[in-house]
């Protein structure tokens, strides 16, 4: 019996050693997205994650094919491309070479790998894509419509403000068009295979098919510079249409397209009357196809929503709603035929994600103000709308004030948002009433009502009742794809912090702030790309920031400080080189993040001319006008750098630009380019610190923290004098018991100059501290998002985001997770987390482009603990804490008995390991 027994052990052994390792390819992607109902090009780029039980696996082939039918794919048999067996690693954007891809058509692919024994995994799962509407023509017959007629002697294409609205216009009212009602009723004759339905309404739309919203979106499509270019939207309606009579209905609102002069406006802007175009291609089981498009057939009204604006609120009157327009069989005899105006613009894909809702947010307390009002404190400042339900006697309107900030007599505090903005209801008197606006939205914790009260609160004068009221946070619906958590309960709080901000502020646009401008100022959209990298997959959200960029880009080459650039500022508010760099910089940093050379290939010449213009801007290769290091901490209130000259960051920038260009230039293999990006850089460099250093003294400048950290991090400094400037810059920290005086430009910079060079024992002294300005004081003065001024100044923003670079840190630094020199998306990954102030528990995980990313360490008494995963198909260098080998351990083996790992050698106090893939449990004994 027990030779029988040790026989079947034996065989058992035997057997699982002789078994494959399992491995599979999951999450695939085709242009980044998951079955895109649409993509905006016929060369599409394939992705896809692998899940593996072996550690350091490594993918050394795969295959891809795509066909037209699912059965072919079913078949394995790839009509339309069959790459074959594909000697590479590479498992990011792989590119179509296949036949060409028509518009409107559906294909299905599926891919398979190989691992590095050249064992083969089994074939994926099928996936879809389809291809969207690519030119003018493959629009057909359908039509813009609207419901009115533009008004040319109110046309502003590119915004006005202040004094030049009063000169043009006077005391007139413009832009006050109706809000229309669109709706087109047909006939679904046989069984659908597929419908598919691709519109754009503008300024914003909400579509209905048969009574239901199409989609979940809010705000669609996104801003755009309008006379240039235009968004339009795919929805895949299937499921949704019924054999027989459907209808299509829209509503329209105005959006950035039409600014109305009422209210509160930043600016005024019009491009017409709200209008829309819209094609549906049905395709029937025979094979038949048929199309409905926006034309002279469709009919249209005035609708409910009497009011909106971007920048002012919205009414809604539900009284002037039609019953039942939305729905097939309503008598639409008495509506106006639509117009068809002689308008016209390039009409792209919008393929960033859509504004959605994403939390509602419910009161914390209702309470009343001195004056009486009744205030809903929600607790959270964030972007968003309000969803009310009431009941009101017929005709009674109600308002709601929205606000960040309260005044000392507790009503609500627009001074610093945009005031006055608001919505208005006006009930119909049947019953309990759900209402939220649609076309605008505001940053706000607060909502004050006027001319209604409560449920269960005194009602003496019989106002409307107000059920119920929650916020709703919008903002653009990228995946979360981070996580940070720590044993530092202020670290944790900051993290929020930031975080409400950056998803306030990522609408259409990267915005600098949730109500009063609502612009793409483009400092932010470069300097806060890796904290919110980390945070949120942008990787298709940036193109629309270069698209809006190069459709403002001047014939000299110039990018101004907002893209789209929807209204024309003057000096540093236009033309400010550390915001016009965005256009250089995101491309590289994109390319870095995801793997994605598409920015850099198609942007590249104009990212020349931007290049040219710097040039003929500067003086002996110094740039010194714009607005500096905004929002720096000096002895007058914020604004344009005071601690800094401007000459400082906007050559430093400058500089970083045409070195970043020198790698661009290699990369695509222009060899001429590199060398004069090389040349140039190397004068730039030269005369940056023949004009800012001080040899006397030894220090740049006026010894600020933002310029010897730019210094620094730019490599502008001489290698004789690094240690000196950081040096400087330390002791200016530290001089000011760890205060920080850097801005909105130069404050990322600092943090990264002291974690390269690990100094984060500073980084944590700096932000552990609520008694000066910075992320600690707004805690303690309040703030739920993060504010425009370190200072918490309540007549500025208080739901800014261009101040949270420490969130970059919070993942590089204290989690540990940053991405190898000279690698690309992720695919070598350094793990390094610092061990500073009290902190003695990180958790911070990253979906990269391969997979998830984990560090979560503990330091406990003697011992110090450290869980690590990397995704398949990439690796890690991991920086242990320790003095010897001999007391480490990975998952209780010894760590040089632990095969599959390779101790590089020791650096500083650190044991350097390079693992492969998997899940590793390291324990130190110090």
């Amino acid at each position: 019996m027990k030779k029988y027994l040790l026989f079947v052990v034996m065989s058992l052994i035997a057997f699982l050693c002789q078994a494959s390792p399992r491995f599979s390819v999951y999450r695939l992607t085709c242009e980044q997205q998951v079955n895109p109902v649409a993509i905006g090009t016929n060369n599409p780029r394939f992705s896809w994650r692998i899940q593996a039980e072996q550690r350091g696996f490594e993918q050394s082939a795969y295959q891809i094919i795509v066909a037209d039918s699912p059965d072919l794919l079913a078949k394995n048999e790839g009509n339309m491309w069959n790459s074959g067996k594909i000697k590479a690693s590479s498992s990011l954007l792989v590119e179509y070479a296949g036949k060409l891809l028509q518009p409107e058509k559906m294909y299905y692919w599926k891919v398979k790998i190989w691992n590095q024994s050249g064992k083969p995994s089994d074939w994926s799962l099928s996936n879809s894509f389809s291809i969207g509407l690519l030119e003018k023509k493959d629009w057909g017959k359908a039509q813009w419509v609207a419901l009115e007629k533009d008004r040319p002697d109110e046309l502003i294409e590119k915004g006005i403000t202040g004094g030049t609205i009063v000169k043009r216009f006077g005391n007139k009212k413009t832009g006050m068009y109706q809000l229309p009602l669109f709706r087109k009723e047909f006939i679904v004759k046989n069984d659908i295979k597929r419908a598919v339905i691709y519109v754009s309404g503008l300024g914003h739309f909400d579509m209905f098919l048969n009574g239901k919203k199409v989609g979940d979106h809010f705000l669609d499509p996104g801003w755009t510079k309008y006379d240039k270019q235009a968004l339009y939207v795919a929805f895949d309606i299937s499921d949704q249409l019924e054999k027989g009579n459907n209808v299509i209905g829209l509503m329209l609102g105005n959006g950035f397209y039409n600014i109305p002069r009422e209210r509160y406006l930043k600016m005024l802007a019009s491009y017409g009357a709200p209008k829309m175009i819209l094609k549906l291609r049905l395709e029937y089981e025979d094979g038949t196809v048929e199309s409905v498009v926006s034309d002279e057939t469709w009919k249209t009204c005035s609708g409910p929503i009497s009011f909106t604006s971007i920048y002012g609120g919205e009414d809604y009157d539900a009284n002037r709603c039609p019953e039942g327009w939305k729905l097939a069989g309503f008598d639409d005899s008495q509506w106006a035929n639509v117009l068809c105006p002689d308008w016209s613009t390039s009409l792209k894909l919008q393929q960033a994600d859509p504004l959605k809702v994403r939390n509602r947010i419910s009161p914390v307390r209702i309470f009343q103000s001195k004056k009486g009002d009744w205030v809903y404190d929600l607790g959270q400042n964030f972007s968003g709308i309000i969803n009310v339900q009431l009941q009101s006697e017929l005709g009674k309107s109600i308002r709601f004030y929205p606000a960040e900030l309260l005044n000392a007599d507790s009503t609500v505090n627009q001074s610093a948002s945009g005031r006055p903005f608001y919505f208005t209801y006006t009930g119909s008197g049947r019953g309990v009433e759900t209402w939220q606006p649609q076309f605008t939205y505001y940053g706000f914790r607060y909502v004050q009502l006027e001319g209604a009260v409560p449920v269960g609160k005194p009602n003496p004068k019989n106002l409307p009742v107000i059920e119920s009221l929650v916020g709703l946070h919008t903002c653009n619906s990228a995946d979360n794809i981070g996580g940070f958590s720590c044993s530092n309960t202020m670290f944790n709080q900051i993290y929020n912090l930031i975080d409400w901000s950056v998803r306030s502020n990522l609408a259409s646009v990267l915005t600098d702030c949730p109500h009063r401008e609502k612009l793409g100022w483009l400092e932010v959209a470069h300097l806060m790309f890796y904290s919110i990298q980390y945070c949120y997959d942008v990787s298709r959200f940036y193109g629309k920031v270069m698209d809006d960029m190069a459709s403002t880009q001047a014939e000299n080459g110039f990018i101004p400080t907002t893209a789209p650039e929807l209204v024309e500022f003057s000096q540093g508010f236009k033309d400010t080189p550390e915001w016009g760099s965005a256009f250089i910089i995101i491309p590289w940093y994109v390319y870095q993040c995801y793997g994605d050379k598409q920015l850099l290939t198609c942007y590249y010449e104009k990212m020349q001319k931007y290049i040219d213009y710097l040039s003929s801007k500067a003086e002996d290769h110094i740039i010194s006008y714009g607005l500096g290091d905004w929002f720096d901490i000096g002895p007058k209130s914020p604004g344009e750098s005071q601690l800094t000259s401007k000459g400082v960051t906007a050559t430093a920038i400058y500089y970083y630009d045409v070195c970043i260009m020198q790698k661009i230039a290699r990369l695509l293999g222009k060899t001429q380019d590199c060398s004069l990006y090389e040349q140039l850089a190397t004068r730039i460099k030269q005369r940056f610190n023949a004009v800012f250093w001080n040899e006397q003294t030894k220090t740049y400048d006026r010894n600020s923290q933002a310029a010897n950290a730019m210094a620094l991090y730019m490599e502008l400094v001489k290698k004789e004098n690094e240690e000196i400037v950081f040096q400087n810059l330390l002791n200016d920290i530290r001089n000011r018991k760890n205060a920080l005086t850097a801005g909105d430009v130069g404050y990322r910079y600092v943090l990264r100059a002291l974690e390269k060079n690990d100094a984060s024992d500073v980084i944590y002294d700096m932000n552990n501290k609520y008694d000066v300005p910075g992320y600690g004081w707004q805690l303690a003065h309040g703030a739920t998002s993060l504010t425009e001024s370190w200072q918490a100044y309540g007549f500025v923003s208080n739901n800014h985001c261009m101040l949270g670079h420490l969130m970059e840190w919070l993942y590089s630094g204290l989690g540990g997770i940053r991405m190898m020199d000279n690698e690309i998306a992720y695919k070598q990954v350094l793990i390094k987390p610092e061990i500073v102030g009290d902190i003695n528990e990180v958790s911070v995980f990253y979906e990269s482009p391969y997979g998830r990313i984990t560090s979560h360490w503990k330091n406990e008494g003697n011992r110090f603990k450290h869980f690590i995963s990397i995704p398949a198909n990439s690796g890690a260098y991991v920086y242990l804490p320790g003095e010897e080998v001999s007391k480490i351990s990975e998952s209780g083996m010894p760590l040089e008995s632990v095969s599959g790992l390779e101790v590089i050698g020791k650096e500083k106090d650190r044991i350097v390991v390079k693992i492969g893939s998997g899940n590793y449990q390291f324990d130190i004994v110090k």
